[in-house]
């Protein structure tokens, strides 16, 4: 039997072959446990069937529950999801979506925040331009003008919801740990609370303070709060790791939560509902999988909407964390 022909059954090819002949082939085929190569397909396809998803920090748990989003919807389609840690560093990213072109991806997906004065950032832009003109669909998860599609969260909306619902529970000074300095997020962030605090005319008591995006950079950021008394009245973090490690120093220092203090988050993840976080849930989970459907069911060539925006609703969820504070001592 000539390799050609077997070839052809094996690909799928509309070149007539014999049904005897064409069974033949798929016995022996199941007989040595033969698939096709992936990596083959794609040197003669305009893509492979891979879908790669860049995240700022592979460890947390923000990225894991986009990534799953993203691997349940591209699973289905009979794609397989690449996550690739980028540290928060444009450069990397630059180089992950080169890489993505030499695997000729169906499709990237930019899950990170960018920073608010990148110099980098125009290099970026036209590396996803050259990728999508070479067919390969991209998505952006955060606010950061690549020049295609972007599916978020409004993160000022967010801060704000949740220091409007601290305000009313009669707490009036507020300390906000923010993210990782220079990011789009962590300013979106921080810019909410400080509306917030603004418009319920307690400018003077909102207290912001360095931190992170971890549990560590939580935990350090309390136990700095305790060392210049008095204690604020609540503490709002940037997400909910840092609202978990501020929490868990306030504890270990004997300081009752939600009874002296309050503590919320922001994200909903699965670390604020075992704790009784108060916070404020992100479509997480769909942002993930609105992206991996737009990269599966769009058609061969240039995305349809090159800047179209895509903005989910968040919710807020109140917990035992937080209470009305009782004393305006």
């Amino acid at each position: 039997m000539a390799v050609a022909t077997a070839s052809r059954v094996l690909s799928g090819s509309d070149h007539p072959v014999s049904a005897r002949t064409r069974a033949k082939v798929l016995a022996a085929a199941a007989k040595l446990e033969y698939s096709p190569s992936a990596l083959a397909r794609a040197m003669v396809s305009p893509h492979s069937g891979l879908v790669g998803v860049l995240v700022s920090d592979i460890v947390n748990p923000y990225f894991a529950v986009i990534a799953r989003g993203v691997d349940d919807v591209a699973t289905r389609a009979g794609y397989v999801t690449m996550l690739s840690n980028v540290d928060r560093r444009t450069d990397t990213e630059i180089g992950r979506l080169r890489a993505m072109r030499d695997y000729r991806a169906a499709g990237v997906i930019f899950a990170g925040s960018g920073y608010v004065d990148d110099p980098r950032t125009p290099d970026l832009v036209k590396a996803v331009s050259r990728a999508r003109e070479e067919g390969i669909r991209a998505v952006s998860l955060a606010d950061r003008d690549l020049g295609c599609p972007t599916i978020t969260v409004d993160n000022r909306a967010a801060a704000h919801d949740i220091t409007d619902h601290l305000v009313s529970l009669c707490h009036r000074r507020i300390a906000f740990i923010e993210g990782p300095p220079g990011m789009t997020v962590t300013q979106h962030r921080r810019d909410g609370f400080l509306a917030a605090m603004s418009t319920a005319g307690l400018a003077e008591g909102a207290h912001c303070v360095p931190g992170g995006f971890d549990f560590e950079a939580g935990h350090a950021a309390a136990v700095r709060l305790m060392a210049r008394p008095p204690l604020p009245d609540a503490v709002l973090a940037a997400n909910d790791e840092v609202a978990v490690g501020a929490l868990s120093a306030l504890r270990q220092a004997g300081i009752d939560v939600p009874g002296e203090i309050s503590v919320a988050g922001i994200n909903d993840l699965r670390v604020a509902q075992h704790v009784g976080l108060t916070t404020v849930s992100l479509p997480l989970y769909e942002m993930g999988s609105m992206a991996a459907r737009h990269i599966v069911e769009s058609a061969q060539g240039e995305d349809a909407g090159d800047s179209a925006t895509t903005t989910l609703s968040h919710r807020l969820i109140t917990r035992e964390t937080t209470a009305r504070r009782t004393s305006t001592a």
